[in-house]
């Protein structure tokens, strides 16, 4: 910890994600961001983190290899490609590592369901914007109904999704679905992704539909809205917009604006993700050094 309580941690990519990371890290009680790392100090994300007065690396992974300090927690905001190696990398280093890719290497992690656990994790992935949105519902909703099958169609404004996001399309689907599995105990599970090119851009959204037996309408609201609350704790910008309940079929829809920051208010796909990785690890800061990353998976 430094001298003023908080943990220091780095950002490893200075996309879309990385930048509103980072921005969000400065606001945090218990993080300080000492170090935003890209590839070329003349892209617009490390410009930004520069103009908030944050220190920047411009040689991508071994900006955080020769660093004099280490950090308590990294954020790797790259791609699922290459998580992997810098997870390899870094593991010497003593780092925890909170993945924004849908890499699948370490825990995946909902805040709300298994965010506890998880503190002990060394490498966590946070799975995919629309998974931090859709699985929490479907959790609550599978504890107390049979469930045989669910489909999660998620929209994201094209602007919105950056490169990266862009050439890990068949991660994001893939880990998306395998997480919905995992934490609700559904085997039958399709996820889609709508990139819209529509102006002006479209709220990021996500539309979940389950067929099972036996949805009550108000066992589904009670557990609808208590995932939701517990959301809006640290993304206050989730809602829920539509739900309609019947014997052997129930759809919920949810859309999440961006709350504060640079990023526009559609954007709701980087609040969400980067919202619940800064929970997370402000979680694990708060529970003290002996909590965290002492699991290696």
């Amino acid at each position: 910890m430094k001298g003023n309580g908080r943990l220091p941690v780095a950002v490893l990519g200075a996309g879309l994600i990385g930048v509103d990371l980072a921005e969000k890290i400065m606001r945090s009680e218990y993080l300080e961001c000492g170090l935003v790392v890209g590839r070329d100090e003349k892209t617009p994300g490390l410009r930004q983190a520069a103009e908030l007065g944050l220190p920047i690396g411009t040689r991508g992974i071994e900006s955080l290899l020769d660093a004099p300090e280490p950090f308590g927690i990294v954020f790797d905001a790259t791609n699922a490609m290459a998580h992997a190696e810098h997870a390899e990398l870094l593991r010497a280093t003593g780092a925890r590592l909170v993945d924004l890719t849908p890499s699948k290497v370490g825990r995946m992690v909902i805040p709300s369901v298994n965010g506890e656990e998880a503190l002990s994790c060394a490498d966590i992935n946070m799975i995919s914007c629309g998974g931090q949105a859709s699985i929490p519902v479907l959790h609550a909703i599978t504890q107390s109904h049979r469930v045989d099958y669910v489909e999660v169609v998620t929209t994201a404004a094209s602007p919105s999704v950056g490169r990266s996001t862009r050439l890990n399309l068949d991660e994001y689907i893939e880990t998306t679905q395998d997480a919905v599995r995992e934490f609700t105990g559904v085997k039958d599970v399709k996820a889609i992704l709508n990139v819209s090119p529509a102006r002006p851009p479209a709220t990021f959204r996500v539309a979940m539909s389950l067929l099972g037996e036996g949805f009550g309408a108000a066992s589904v609201e009670a557990a609808v809205t208590t995932a939701a609350a517990q959301v809006r704790s640290f993304a206050p910008g989730y809602r829920i917009t539509a739900r309609v309940v019947d014997e052997h079929k129930v759809f919920v829809a949810a859309e999440v604006t961006s709350t504060g920051g640079r990023i526009p208010r559609y954007a709701g796909n980087l609040d969400i993700i980067n919202s619940a990785a800064v929970h997370i690890a402000e979680r694990g800061a708060a529970a003290g050094p002996a909590r965290i990353g002492t699991e290696t998976s």
